[in-house]
């Protein structure tokens, strides 16, 4: 295990985090957790080597064999999508109407692939290191190294599909960068990349329910895992618009659900993600990782008051042109910014960062915006007691490619922001402040992408696996088309070569036992007939959440917000109203199993933070800082993935420990000057 070299590398604040576990009292240690299926070998070989050792399925065997597939955005959509054409039968659940609503749409910016197009140097190699180092060197490097290897064959498919990627002159696919790289790897289409590779997989999974192979549920919410002698085989599911609560049975199950991001309230996610099918299946058993790593993304609109319940998400791509800053001085804080002259602007990340500039990796950017505005220098309204934004600045950008040179690239980016925020970002430099946006933390997933519960595989940004302590920017779209078309249907099959398995049916009693834990729930919310709306309890968890457990953790703080949680939670279950019947399109009570997940995941969230002693990627630790302000990483101590088992109801989570080896680079301090 590597250690940083901690010349000149001190904590400032308080006593050395190695003298203390600040945690202790909060979980139960376990045992050390290793993955059965990691491959070993050159690393460039072993994911071309496990997927010839992987066994194999025949055609005529597919056709008996049945998966449930949970969620159908770009993981879920080309898992199904893929798992259908070659054979199997599939069933794919969303809540949503269509599986085109699904969140994936919203992703603007790009996706990443190791091409090269653009000649400056770009490899596979690259591409895995830039995502370590983003990561902080807390993802696993033969995760990555695969992402990175598969990531050239998405492009194909997908311009296959006939996703209409932005095209150079010549008409070769254009690129451009993103945070944290020096090179252009980033394919795009204007703002609406997730649009565009979400109708690709959408064609593709709507053909094979043409073709019968693939039966899509739409509108259903799945409340339950199925776990029948300890692995998964099917879901409980509730049909949205009429209650009924339905039984899915089948072979192995996939969750490709998403982030938990809503967890504090506000952020750049759809109001309706969620974690219940995460959360549901943790409680049955699967580990959940790495909870606390969750990313606060740059670029998005300010907060501009308590009526919000959700932020707008302003792509990263635009980094690329538009330059960052806020006034020197304070008192220019409320000018028009227009009018501050050059010599009084502090292009804050081009002075601390001069190698990467305005593309720092999103962790980077966001900390020290909120440092900028912590100082009294942020700009726009007064939300409490601080101006919450900077300027993103495209005036030279507009003098350089003109204005007809912006529109190309980002009109309705800009389209967007003056829609939202009434101003003109042609005329006036945008303003932007960091939100939630996505989670690296989710459920702990083998090399196979298979949970600690056999049979129940996670996809995307459900699981933990690739992205460490933080994301780069185009990442995600990355993997979860890798996973979906390109590694399940490879790592599945070794699972599904164990086929034929037993025959249950909804008698069996693990099926009647899931059957009636999800009904008492559901008849437990509508009897409580409290007080609170669920939205009530989801709005006060956002601001303990934000408060205590968002860009800048402390020990005194994550304590805090553990009681408070815990005092939420009790609240929750004595003066609850819930409207409504549970026989009919009941939004009050779909958004009351949500809350209390979200409630319990961010308990968890906090006490893994409070045990995480050390500042990594987007999550800075006070009592664990340079002496310039910067994060400081204890390798030698917290190089591993919390992996975290349930300790049942009312006891203490377990925490296993899954060392991170890396022997292709070296774990050091991350710089960007």
């Amino acid at each position: 295990m590597g250690t940083i070299d901690p010349s000149g590398m001190t904590a400032t604040n308080g006593p050395s985090v190695q003298q203390s576990d600040d945690a202790h009292g909060y979980y139960t240690p376990g045992e050390p957790l290793v993955d059965p299926v990691a491959p070993t070998g050159p690393i460039s070989q072993r994911w071309t080597t496990r997927k010839f050792d992987n066994r194999l399925v025949n055609p005529a065997n597919r056709r008996k064999m049945s998966v449930i597939i949970v969620g159908t955005g770009l993981a879920g959509g080309a898992a199904a999508a893929t798992m259908g054409e070659a054979g199997y039968q599939v069933k794919s659940f969303c809540y949503q109407d269509s599986p085109r609503r699904a969140h994936s749409i919203a992703a603007q910016g790009g996706i990443n692939a190791a091409k090269n197009y653009k000649e400056d140097g770009d490899s596979v190699h690259r591409l895995f290191y830039d995502t370590v180092k983003g990561g902080d060197y807390r993802s696993r490097e033969s995760n990555v190294y695969r992402l990175a290897e598969v990531s050239a064959n998405i492009i194909d498919q997908c311009v296959a599909q006939g996703v209409p990627f932005a095209r150079e002159y010549g008409g070769l696919l254009d690129n451009r960068s993103f945070g944290g790289v020096q090179v252009s790897r980033t394919f795009y289409a204007r703002g609406q990349t997730g649009q565009q590779l979400l109708i690709g997989a959408y064609q593709a999974l709507e053909r094979q329910v043409a073709a019968g192979t693939v039966e899509m549920f739409t509108r259903h919410e799945m409340l339950e895992v199925i776990v029948v002698d300890g692995t998964a085989r099917g879901i409980i599911a509730r049909d949205l618009v009429t209650g009924e609560i339905e039984t899915h049975l089948a072979d192995v199950v996939v969750l490709a659900t998403g982030g938990y991001g809503n967890v504090f309230y506000l952020s750049t996610n759809a109001m309706g993600s969620n974690v219940t099918a995460a959360w549901r299946a943790h409680r049955k058993g699967a580990y959940m990782a790495n909870p606390c790593y969750t990313q606060i993304h740059p670029t998005c609109i300010p907060v501009s008051g308590e009526h919000q319940s959700k932020l707008t998400l302003m792509s990263e791509s635009l980094r690329n042109d538009g330059r960052i800053w806020v006034p020197k001085k304070k008192e220019d804080c409320q000018k028009d910014p227009r009018d501050i002259p050059e010599e009084d602007r502090d292009y804050y990340l081009e002075r601390i960062y001069p190698s990467f500039g305005n593309l720092v990796p999103r962790d980077i950017a966001s900390r020290q915006a909120k440092n900028m505005c912590d100082e009294g220098r942020g700009v726009g309204p007064m939300v409490g007691d601080f101006r919450r934004g900077v300027y993103l600045d495209f005036s030279d950008a507009i003098a350089r490619l003109g204005k007809d040179g912006i529109e190309e690239k980002y009109d309705n980016l800009f389209d967007m922001y003056a829609r939202i925020t009434g101003e003109n970002p042609y005329e006036t430099p945008m303003r932007i402040y960091p939100a939630v946006h996505y989670v690296m933390g989710g459920l702990w997933v083998d090399y196979h992408l298979q949970s600690s519960i056999p049979g129940l595989f996670v996809t995307g940004e459900a699981n933990f696996s690739d992205h460490g302590a933080n994301r780069l920017g185009a990442s995600a779209l990355m993997q979860g088309l890798a996973d979906g078309y390109f590694v399940l249907p490879n790592t599945i099959r070794e699972y599904l070569a164990d086929a034929p398995f037993s025959k249950i049916d909804e008698s069996h009693p693990a099926v009647v036992e899931a059957q009636q834990d999800v009904q008492q729930r559901i008849d437990r919310f509508l009897s409580i007939n409290g007080t609170r709306s669920a939205d009530s309890y989801h709005k006060e968890l956002g601001h303990i959440m934000w408060e205590y457990c968002g860009m800048e953790r402390s020990e005194d703080g994550l304590r805090k917000a553990i009681d408070m949680i815990r005092e939420l939670k009790a609240d929750f279950w004595t003066n609850l109203k819930v409207l409504g019947t549970a026989d009919s399109l009941n939004q009050s009570l779909e958004k009351a199993g949500r809350v209390i997940d979200f409630i319990e995941l961010g308990e968890l969230m906090c006490i893994d933070a409070l045990n995480r002693r050390e500042s990594c990627g987007g999550h800075f630790r006070a009592e664990s800082q340079t002496e310039d302000g910067e994060a400081l990483r204890h390798d030698d101590e917290f190089a591993y993935v919390a992996a975290w088992e349930f300790g049942g109801e009312g006891g203490q989570p377990v925490l296993h420990k899954e060392d991170l080896i890396y022997t292709a680079i070296e774990m050091k301090q991350r710089s960007y000057k």
